[in-house]
C-alpha cells in the first residue's frame, strides 16, 4: 500500500570511483567501495535513518526529519574523513538531500522530493553536502546548522530554479572556499544576474530564471548552428550555483575565451562564464570567425 509521508531523502556516493577502479583494479575497488557503503549504512542507522538501496558506489537513505538527515550527512562526511583506511585510499564522498513529501511503496521511495534530492547529489562535489534552502527553512533551530548559499539551480519538473545551500560540516573551516556571491535564504533570492549573447546580429539575454540554452546543429536547439564541425547537441549554457555555466557535449569541443585569458578548448567538461568573451563551437575563433558567439556577464 502506498503512503506519502514527509521524509528526508539522502543520496551519497564515492567521488572519483572510476579512477579508483582504474588504479586499484575491479576486485580491490569493489572491496573499498563496499567498506565505504557499510560505514555510511552504520551512520544512517545511528541517526534513525533507513537505507533504501545501494547502487554501485551510491547509497540512498531516508530519515524521518530534516535535522536527522542533515546531522547524519555531516557524520557521514566525518566518518570517511577520520577513517585512516579511507584517508590512505584517498576516498571522499559527496552528498545531496532534500526534505518533502515522498511516496513509499514496497520498501522504496519515489516522487518529486526524491528527484530533487538526487539533483542535489549531482551538484555536490567531493567532501560537500548540498541541500535545498527549503529543507533548512523547515528547521526550528536552523541557526545551529552552518551553511552558505550556492545560488540557484534547475531541477527537472520545476518551472523555476530553486535555491540551494552548502552545509558546512568541517570543524576547521580554514580550508573551506568562500562563496563570493551569496544569496540570503530569508530574502526573496532576487538578483540582477544576466548573460547577454550576440550571434550574427541576434541578441539573446538570459537570466537566472531562463531555461537552459542549448546550441548545436539539431533544429531543436535554442541556437542552431548548421556547420559540419558542430555536433547535433553541442553545448549547453545554464545558471547554477550562482553562475552561468557552459558545458560541452560535443565531439570536436567548444572553444571559450574569457576576457583577456587565452582561448581554451572545453571537451566534455564545463566552466563558469565570467566578464566577457567569445564562444566558438567545434573550431577556434581564428578558423570560425563567421559563427562566433560573443557573451557579456553581469553578476
Amino acid at each position: 500500500m502506498s503512503q506519502t509521508p514527509q521524509l528526508t531523502t539522502l543520496f551519497a556516493d564515492v567521488a572519483g570511483s572510476t579512477k579508483l577502479f582504474e588504479q586499484r583494479g575491479d576486485v580491490e575497488a569493489r572491496r573499498i567501495i563496499a567498506a565505504v557503503l557499510a560505514a555510511l549504512t552504520e551512520v544512517c542507522n545511528r541517526h534513525g535513518g533507513r537505507v533504501i538501496k545501494t547502487i554501485g558506489d551510491e547509497i540512498m537513505c531516508t530519515f524521518p526529519s530534516a535535522m536527522q538527515g542533515i546531522l547524519g550527512s555531516c557524520d557521514m562526511q566525518k566518518r570517511v574523513m577520520h577513517d585512516t583506511t579511507f584517508v590512505r585510499d584517498n576516498i571522499g564522498i559527496r552528498i545531496g538531500l532534500h526534505h518533502g513529501d515522498a511516496l513509499e511503496e514496497d520498501g522504496d521511495v519515489f516522487g518529486d522530493s526524491v528527484n530533487t534530492a538526487a539533483r542535489m547529489a549531482s551538484l555536490a562535489k567531493r567532501e560537500q553536502i548540498v541541500t535545498t534552502a527549503s529543507t533548512l527553512k523547515g528547521l526550528t533551530n536552523a541557526g545551529s546548522i552552518r551553511h552558505r548559499s550556492l545560488g540557484r539551480a534547475r531541477v527537472s519538473g520545476k518551472l523555476l530554479p530553486i535555491e540551494i545551500v552548502d552545509i558546512i560540516w568541517q570543524e576547521d573551516t580554514s580550508n573551506v572556499t568562500t562563496v563570493q556571491r551569496a544569496i540570503r535564504i530569508d530574502d526573496g533570492g532576487t538578483t540582477n544576474v544576466k548573460l547577454s549573447l550576440r550571434f550574427r546580429g541576434q541578441v539573446i539575454e538570459l537570466t537566472e530564471n531562463s531555461q537552459p540554452f542549448s546550441m548545436g546543429r539539431d533544429g531543436t536547439n535554442s541556437l542552431v548552428v548548421e556547420t559540419e564541425w558542430v555536433s547535433r547537441n553541442h553545448a549547453l549554457i545554464e545558471f547554477k550555483k550562482g553562475y552561468f555555466i557552459i558545458a560541452d557535449r560535443s565531439t570536436n569541443g567548444t572553444y571559450v575565451k574569457l576576457a583577456d585569458d587565452e582561448e581554451l578548448r572545453l571537451h566534455r567538461d564545463e566552466i563558469h562564464l565570467r566578464k566577457s568573451g567569445t564562444i566558438s563551437l567545434g573550431q577556434t575563433v581564428s578558423l570560425n570567425q563567421q559563427d562566433v558567439l560573443y557573451f557579456q556577464c553581469s553578476y
